[in-house]
């Protein structure tokens, strides 16, 4: 696992142009498009900025709708749980699971008020043969062999001008088989780069905290001190004991998200719900254990929920689609207790799987890739009930790691009847496809209703202020070596060159394009 003080650096592969594809909402043979690139590996920070311009992970492919041309726009859109209260509805729901735990009670009627995923990405994680032919197409070997000789060609270089100089523009990083996901963490290495921007947040400082916070914490942590059941070998774990939880709300209040999701069950409860959360990338022994088991819910859930053929959910669509991750396990000393990185959340129902939602925790949000589940139990609504489980997961986080305070629910689009429920976990925002400023969504809809594709920033003036102002920083990778576009550019004779890494340079933004390693041929 990727120590905080010595990461490697993103190695992204970018595909020129713009590609077409059949839209998984409307079903237009060839109207969704977007813009996207193969992420051999990358820092969850440097994919937390890519998310507020717009981008989405699909396993290790990483892809950002053209919005002004794509058929059904797709807006990014988190909720604020902090401020979140459940509505009517999502108490519904709430109350259905726990009547089903203590009684065993089945809801009478119709089930179909909710949509049946919680966050699917139909228009890109429907077209597998694409992720093939991307998987095919980005030659690892060759890759990992080039970049760990020139790593290492960088480093001899330091050791020989080591006792004449002192640089300061130095980055740990990793051995290459851990940047491209092949295994555990080698040696650390250094590489000469561009001096960088400080612009986000310090994540090597604590975070200031309130001694209200402080004694919440600590006696939060004295409970779970009392239910070690809680924990599960370094993996959070969610059972139902409610003392791990705020106490029941006065009764001229609304109940709390957690009032209501960890009410008290009698003893004799017909059923038991625990929640896990377990590292999905690099696998964990955890994730290795219920690997075959989760696959058969997803593969039930697949041949069910979307009529697929028996033979196409198969384990490799599953493991690249679902498993694999670029995303790096980072540890910080004032992050989540579980790390940053990939993971997958099991809900156990009397000791088997009954869903999992597979998610990214990041350093500002929870991100919502995917919900899976067994089709048997779709009479309690899990595709709300997991949305609903994971704003409470976000809160849990953010009262030890205080900037992680937003819940990414993938994209909104408002042309699609059966993705406008994201926008009724309220507060909530929208971002902005020209500026990359979060709007709420009230202020967005009315827009929304006259056009499919919108501008959301009220102000004429206001720009991209994350753009590429200087492409020349941008960091290359080509022929075993590391350097600044600017110095790569001199060496091409491709007219296209030059248009092709502009338009990567304008959709990442100057941040990661100075952080991130476009791998060029």
């Amino acid at each position: 696992m990727a120590s905080w003080n010595a990461l490697s650096p993103s190695v992204v592969e970018y595909f020129e142009g713009e590609d077409f594809y059949r839209c998984g909402y409307c079903k237009n043979e060839s109207g969704s498009r977007s813009n996207g690139m193969w992420a051999h590996s990358m820092t969850v920070q440097d994919y937390q900025d890519l998310i507020d311009r717009g981008w989405r992970r699909s396993g290790k492919y990483v892809y950002k709708p053209v919005m002004n041309q794509t058929c059904c726009p797709q807006y990014t859109i988190r909720c604020r749980p902090l401020q979140f209260q459940p509505s009517k509805s999502h108490k519904k729901v709430l109350k259905k699971m726990l009547k089903f735990l203590a009684k065993g009670e089945i809801s009478k009627g119709n089930c179909g008020d909710e949509p049946m995923d919680s966050t699917v990405e139909d228009a890109v994680a429907g077209d597998f043969a694409l992720i093939n032919k991307l998987d095919i197409k980005c030659d690892l070997k060759t890759l990992s062999d080039d970049l760990k000789e020139s790593l290492e060609n960088e480093e001899m270089k330091k050791e020989r001008n080591s006792k004449k100089e002192e640089s300061n523009e130095l980055i740990h990083s990793q051995a290459i088989e851990e940047k491209l996901g092949s295994g555990e963490p080698s040696h650390s290495i250094k590489v000469h780069t561009v001096p960088k921007p400080g612009k986000g947040a310090d994540l090597s400082k604590p975070p200031c905290r309130k001694a209200k916070e402080i004694r919440k914490e600590r006696k939060r942590l004295k409970l779970m001190q009392q239910n070690p059941a809680g924990e599960h070998e370094g993996f959070q774990a969610q059972g139902q004991p409610p003392s791990l939880f705020p106490p029941k709300a006065k009764s001229n209040q609304p109940k709390s998200l957690e009032d209501l999701i960890f009410e008290s069950l009698p003893e004799n409860a017909s059923h038991k719900l625990e929640v896990r959360v377990v590292r999905s990338s690099p696998p964990s022994s955890q994730f290795k254990a219920t690997f075959q088991e989760s696959y058969q819910v997803y593969k039930r859930y697949q041949m069910v929920i979307h009529k697929d053929p028996p033979d196409k959910p198969t384990v490799s669509q599953f493991t690249r689609f679902l498993c694999n991750s670029p995303l790096e396990a980072e540890n910080p000393p004032n992050g989540p207790e579980s790390g940053y990185g990939s993971f997958h959340q099991q809900y156990w129902l009397d000791g088997k799987i009954i869903a999992v939602g597979v998610i990214d925790i990041l350093p500002y949000c929870v991100s919502s890739v995917y919900l899976y589940y067994d089709p048997d139990y779709s009479f309690l609504s899990l595709g709300v009930y997991s949305a609903l489980r994971e704003i409470a997961f976000t809160r849990q986080l953010h009262e030890k790691t205080s900037q992680l305070c937003y819940y990414y629910m993938g994209f909104y689009i408002h042309s699609c009847p059966k993705m406008k429920y994201k926008g009724q976990y309220r507060p909530s925002d929208l971002l902005c496809p020209e500026t990359y400023v979060w709007v709420p969504i009230e202020q967005c809809l009315p827009s929304l209703e006259n056009s499919k594709y919108c501008r959301f920033n009220q102000d004429p003036e206001a720009v991209d202020e994350g753009r590429s102002k200087e492409p020349d920083r941008l960091q290359v990778f080509h022929k075993k070596a590391i350097m600044p576009y600017g110095v790569y550019k001199k060496s091409q004779k491709d007219p296209g060159e030059e248009a092709t890494v502009l338009q990567y340079a304008r959709l990442v933004g100057q941040a990661c394009s100075e952080r991130m390693l476009l791998f060029r041929s």
